[in-house]
This record gives C-alpha cells, sequence and structure tokens, in this order.
C-alpha cells in the first residue's frame, strides 16, 4: 500500500461558528480559579485563552477514536503515529472577545513536517472574528509520535533558580476532569488513569497543554496587572495530576517569561508574554 501524502493537508481550510456562553464561562472560571470573585457572565471581556472552550467539536461517539480524538484524515492529516500531544504555539490577541457573542473561526493548516519516521509536527493557523472585526490569531503546533514500550520521559529542564513570582497551582484528577469537560475534550490521558498508564505508558494522568498555558497566562496577568499582547508557549516535560506545581515568573524589558514545573525538580512548559501598551 503507498504511503499517503500527508503534505498534501497544507492549505486545507474550515471554518466553525462558536460562542463562550455563561455556563462554560462558570465551569472554567470554578476550575482555573480559587477564589470568590463571580465568574465572567454575557456581555464581559473572555478572559485570554478561554477561547479555546468555544470552538468544541460535537461528534457523535462513532467519530471518535479509542484514544478520545476525533478519527483522523478530514481536516487534520490522517498522522499514522499513534500519541498525538498539544505542543505548543503562539496566539496574538488584537481585540477582546465577549461572553455570549457570536464568533467565527477560520483554521487552516499551515504545515505539515515529518521530522523522521517516528515524529510529525502540524501546524494550524487560526483567526477568530467578532462581529466581522479579527479579535484573535494563533498557531497551534500539534505534534504526533510512537507510544513507548515504557514512560520514557525527556532531560529535565530545572525551574529558574530565582523568581519575580512563584505561585502554587494544585492538581487532582478532578480538576482534570472539569477542565476536559469544560473544553469538551476527549483525550483519555486527562481523565482515564488505566488508559493512560497501561495504553499510553505514562505514570499518571497528564496534564492538559492548554491548561497550564492558560494558569501561566493567568498568574503572569495577575502579577504584572496587565493585558497580553502576545503568548507564546512550549511543552518541554510532562507534568502529572499528582506533581507539586507550580508556576514562576520573571519579568522582561519587553514582559515576562514563565514556566510551569515541580520545585527542585523540573519544567514543564515555558511561555514568553509581552504586554499590551498602557
Amino acid at each position: 500500500m503507498l504511503k499517503t501524502d500527508i503534505t498534501r493537508w497544507i492549505g486545507k481550510q474550515q471554518s466553525h461558528d462558536g460562542r463562550l456562553g455563561d455556563d462554560i464561562a462558570a465551569m472554567l472560571h470554578t476550575t482555573l480559579r480559587d477564589d470568590e470573585l463571580p465568574s465572567p457572565r454575557t456581555g464581559d471581556v473572555v478572559p485570554p485563552l478561554w477561547h479555546w472552550a468555544a470552538f468544541t467539536q460535537k461528534l457523535p461517539m462513532s467519530q471518535i477514536a479509542d484514544d478520545g480524538h476525533p478519527h483522523r484524515g478530514d481536516f487534520l492529516p490522517p498522522v499514522a503515529l499513534p500519541r498525538r500531544m498539544w505542543a505548543g504555539g503562539r496566539v496574538d490577541f488584537h481585540a477582546p472577545l465577549h461572553i455570549g457573542t457570536a464568533l467565527r473561526q477560520t483554521s487552516t493548516i499551515r504545515d505539515v513536517v515529518e521530522k523522521s519516521d517516528t515524529m510529525v509536527f502540524v501546524t494550524v493557523h487560526h483567526e477568530i472574528h467578532q462581529d466581522s472585526q479579527l479579535c484573535l490569531s494563533e498557531d497551534h503546533n500539534i505534534v504526533y509520535l510512537e507510544i513507548p514500550d515504557r514512560f520514557s520521559p525527556p532531560a529535565p529542564r530545572p525551574v529558574p533558580a530565582s523568581a519575580d513570582f512563584v505561585h502554587a497551582a494544585p492538581l487532582s484528577a478532578l480538576r482534570l476532569f472539569r477542565y476536559s469537560a469544560a473544553t469538551f475534550n476527549g483525550h483519555r490521558i486527562h481523565y482515564d488513569l488505566d488508559y493512560a498508564r497501561e495504553v499510553e505508558k505514562y505514570p499518571g494522568l497528564v496534564v492538559h497543554g492548554p491548561l497550564q498555558a492558560t494558569l501561566m497566562l493567568q498568574a503572569a496577568m495577575s502579577h504584572a496587572g496587565r493585558s497580553p499582547a502576545t503568548f507564546t508557549y512550549r511543552g518541554v516535560h510532562p507534568i502529572f495530576h499528582t506533581d507539586d506545581l507550580h508556576i514562576f515568573g520573571q519579568e522582561t524589558a519587553t514582559g515576562m517569561t514563565v514556566c510551569t514545573g515541580i520545585p527542585e525538580a523540573h519544567q514543564g512548559m515555558q511561555a514568553t508574554v509581552t504586554w499590551k501598551e498602557s
């Protein structure tokens, strides 16, 4: 059988209508925050990165693969490698989105790179419009890998020796499940411990890349008291539901560097934030 040329998917495009309603906003608020502030409601500004819950695919079970993701080969290319991970990306914030307002997302396969027989990167570019205005543009990097016979972690990158702030971000299986529910993310590594251990060979439930990214940006904004212009992030080591997760932030001349990590162990995700002009 001839191998499918997955680079033919470059340029493929699709559009979806969506919105972030009061119910999903409340689910995200109570999952991401631990305070007594009310959750945002219709008309309020959507907090940065909450847009990831606005365009969820509501597919029947017959269209879902064993890992919990939709079957490949429609919009995303039919990469044969079994493991799919959210590797990182970049978000540019142009104008605020609002709770309850109709949104339109146009997605384009920007690149497909076969690094080797066991590693493929796919970059998807998204543009989100509200009332015909471009409010957000984003590059989302997906990596496809083989599943190993046993867990073999990458080389650890130490957490910063000093930081302008260190923020504890407690994890639990419940927090991961609630984030999966709010974002309608069916990937079983985030809530099915038996699957994560026995099939994908992880030692625990894997903390979502977008959950870590959202917690990082939330902590950075809280420390700086400013709104982001850009947010660039990438995963460097998996984080699990039993880890003692903290967020480390260091101010720079143009914004802030941030990472998630386990004190005296390793980083999980790295990010760079630039701020909007005051």
